[in-house]
């Protein structure tokens, strides 16, 4: 199977290349970084072109604008990558015969539900990142006939900055740390999503999915479990949203229903505390294979 991904240099990209390299895909991995082959996705033009002298079976979008701050600064360019990216894609994918599989987030949600939330329920995004991915997932639903769109959240793992590494290098510096303790998620390991990504391919999927770790946690709960893991002596304080006063405002509960995940490819997924375990693991490799060079 020939599967084009975007933002291939990404947290979620690489992992996708790589699973997908591993079952035999030939990969067109771009991305606007240089070590990758070069596809500026907010041009129709060079999507289109891009996807006429290809020709891939699957385009997986990993491609996003994910400061979540940030993106209320700089509204345009997240609408531009988040919204209306996507859009071109999929018309271009519509228009050459290719699926379309495109990353979003539970921060569609306004969080205000008690339990976790299901696909069909009414999206209601709180902050300009959440708007920008509710209306690109709008512009591949009207985009491609054959769309995929995968809601996940709270991402870590060993490809690039994210809330599980940021914490464990603060805690080799501190005797204490401030953790959000009121805003409910599900941590999600990049290599475990990544491989649900290729099975939902294999599984010729459509529609809205929601994909995760198994179990649900607060942010101090996953900063501290990380800290516990690496052995480090750290404090963590649990506090309040109202302590961290941030420029986007965040769904307190995030939780997403799988239930349509495991009844499509009968799978379920690792719990995070497992998966963490294993990043973990990888963490102080790295760290050790750093002070040896």
């Amino acid at each position: 199977m020939k599967i084009l991904i975007t933002g291939s240099q990404g947290l979620l990209g690489q992992e996708v290349v790589e699973v997908c390299r591993n079952r035999g895909d030939e990969v067109l991995a771009t991305d606007i970084a240089s070590s990758a082959a070069p596809l500026d996705i907010t041009s129709p033009a060079a999507v289109r072109g891009f996807l006429a002298s290809n020709r891939p079976d699957w385009v997986v979008n990993c491609a996003a604008f994910t400061d979540v701050d940030g993106c209320e600064g700089r509204e345009d360019l997240a609408f531009e990558l988040n919204a209306r990216a996507p859009g071109h894609l999929a018309r271009a994918c519509e228009e050459h015969g290719a699926k379309l599989l495109h990353i979003s987030t539970d921060y569609v949600f306004d969080g205000e539900k008690s339990g976790p939330y299901e696909e069909d329920d009414e999206p209601n995004p709180l902050s300009v990142y959440g708007k920008s991915k509710r209306a690109g997932e709008i512009s591949v639903q009207e985009g491609v006939e054959h769309y995929l769109i995968v809601r996940t959240q709270w991402l870590f793992g060993p490809h690039g900055r994210n809330f599980v590494s940021t914490i464990l290098g603060l805690a080799q510096e501190r005797d204490t740390l401030s953790v959000v303790n009121d805003q409910w998620g599900s941590p999600t390991y990049s290599k475990d999503l990544a491989r649900a990504l290729r099975v939902l391919i294999d599984c010729d999927a459509r529609g809205v999915f929601h994909v995760r770790n198994r179990g649900k946690a607060t942010w101090f709960d996953l900063a501290r479990h990380a800290i516990n893991l690496l052995g480090l002596p750290t404090q963590v304080v649990p506090v309040d949203t109202s302590a961290f006063p941030r420029p986007a405002r965040r769904p307190m509960n995030g939780i997403l229903s799988t239930r349509r995940f495991t009844q499509i490819t009968g799978k379920v997924m690792p719990s995070w505390q497992i998966s963490l375990k294993s990043y973990i693991k990888e963490y102080l490799h790295e760290q050790r294979r750093e002070s040896r060079d």
